[in-house]
């Protein structure tokens, strides 16, 4: 049984898996899969680093990401996406304690997602790699370059997750007070777009760097311009420090499902995380994400791509999966998981009592919360959402709705969740790491590809990420970083 904690056809796919009615597979939409992980030793799933089949505890080690990348990209998994963030989780037993979450490596500490890309990049042939960084704290002139670099460094192979950043820590680190305020994160972002857009798409015409060694001219003065940009929140003279690198504008991802959120990634993401615990759920911030990219913003809703956040515990049959995870459970750190409930709610659950249900307590945000969990959770109904329980909703994979069962029942209700959401893939994340990973490719993905729902190849080795999604190196026509592309006949 799947269960939860409680009890247009990808361009550059190859040909549909072996196995059943070919007219049958044909119809189907084969389905993207990324891997969902962090640089630290408890991404979604605090106190698991002590497992005797996760190497996260090894997170400082570039070999523990070389062959991480090298076992994805072999089973055919389409990208590594890298979550991020600038701050610990402090709001548990605060203020200011990080006492919870260092103590059970939940997400923290954390490195810098972006430095292990190139060599993983180096060690694989076809991984793409998605890296999240903020609009809010790192300044798009400096974000630019290092995007240019990491994307010529891999052969145009990565992605930016854009996030505006959402901790108090992250904020005071960074010099502030407190948060700027939601909204006005997006209208600053809405800007730092048009600044990196005019960097990486109009700062250099194509044949700017001939490296004509005859003339000398390594780059022809004349081709490359300042992009003067004056706004509000950013002045950038230019020109950008680096030539065109294979896509000039990283793939760009997105996660936020808030009025504003989806209006920018509406307007600026190819693809967009979502999250959930019913796919019915999703299927409304799907619909509102297409409806709003071409509504409102002029774009076909198939240029952007979606994702679904799930996490997998499978095992040859339904019984063995359901062991799992009870064996899993043990390792849990319940602080930890309390820890990361502070960080992504800003409410601290210590200040209630062990025994205190939560769909009754005074805090209106708590309980709108547990009773999006109580409502959806199977086998919840009635029972009491104690910090206890909570907690142990929240120690394997997080939020992320789980998937338990045998290679039959989990594809099946990936499949299920992809026919009524209308995702185009989604986001794995892990308990143990490469074990959660090690699982899905030894149990889901050949289920998948008999169904052919998932490739068994590639048409074209080493392409870019864009082309892999879309068939094509640089922004389609209709997003609105192409206006600022400077054509050679301009």
């Amino acid at each position: 049984m799947a269960t939860t904690q409680d009890d247009a056809k990808q361009a550059g796919n190859g040909p549909s898996g072996a196995g059943g009615n070919h007219d049958e597979k044909a119809r189907k939409k084969e389905l993207l899969l990324n891997a969902f992980v962090m640089t630290t030793p408890g991404h979604l799933s605090p106190g698991l680093w002590r497992h005797p089949r996760n190497q996260t505890a090894d997170y400082n080690r570039l070999s523990f990401w070389t062959s991480l990348a090298q076992t994805l990209d072999r089973a055919g998994f389409h990208a590594l996406f890298i979550a991020d963030t600038l701050g610990p989780y402090d709001v548990y037993k605060g203020p200011a304690n990080v006492d919870p979450a260092l103590a059970s490596g939940a997400q923290f500490p954390v490195n810098d997602p972006l430095y292990a890309v190139p060599a993983m990049a180096a060690a694989t042939r076809n991984l793409l790699f998605g890296v999240t960084a903020s609009t809010t704290y790192d300044p798009p002139y400096a974000l630019a370059r290092r995007f240019s670099t990491v994307d010529h460094l891999t052969g145009g192979r990565v992605a930016w997750n854009i996030v505006t950043s959402y901790l108090d820590s992250a904020a005071r680190n960074f010099g502030l007070e407190t948060q700027i305020e939601h909204d006005e994160r997006y209208q600053i972002a809405d800007e730092y777009m048009d600044v990196v857009y005019k960097l990486w798409e109009g700062s250099w015409r194509d044949d700017a760097a001939p490296r004509d060694v005859e003339s000398g001219q390594f780059a022809v003065a004349g081709r490359v311009r300042r992009i003067d940009h004056k706004g509000k929140y950013f002045q950038v003279p230019g020109p950008h420090i680096c030539e065109p690198s294979p896509q000039r504008t990283p793939f760009l991802f997105q996660a936020g499902t808030s009025r504003a959120g989806t209006e920018f990634g509406a307007k600026h993401a190819e693809a967009v995380f979502v999250g959930a615990q019913l796919p019915e759920l999703v299927k409304a911030s799907v619909d509102a994400l297409r409806r709003t990219a071409r509504d409102a913003f002029g774009r076909d809703p198939a240029h952007v791509k979606v994702f679904a956040g799930v996490c997998v515990i499978v095992d040859e049959t339904d019984e063995k999966a359901r062991a799992k995870r009870d064996e899993l459970l043990a390792y849990g750190d319940r602080e930890g998981a309390l820890a990361l409930f502070g960080g992504w709610t800003g409410q601290d659950l210590s200040t209630y009592g062990d025994d205190e249900d939560f769909r009754f307590v005074d805090k209106a945000s708590i309980r709108s919360m547990v009773h999006r969990w109580s409502s959806v959770v199977p086998g919840s109904e009635g029972l009491s959402w104690t910090k206890a329980r909570i907690a142990e909703f929240l120690l394997l994979g997080g939020m992320m709705p789980k998937f338990i069962g045998s290679p039959k029942t989990v594809v099946d209700e990936l499949e299920r969740w992809a026919d009524i959401s209308g995702v185009d893939g989604f986001n794995l994340g892990h308990i143990t790491n490469p074990g959660s990973f090690e699982d899905i490719i030894q149990w889901v993905i050949p289920e998948l590809q008999a169904r052919g729902r998932f490739r068994t190849g590639v048409e074209k080795e080493g392409v870019t990420a864009r082309e892999v999604f879309f068939g094509q190196a640089h922004l389609l026509d209709d997003h609105p970083g192409h206006q600022f592309k400077w054509k050679i006949d301009e």
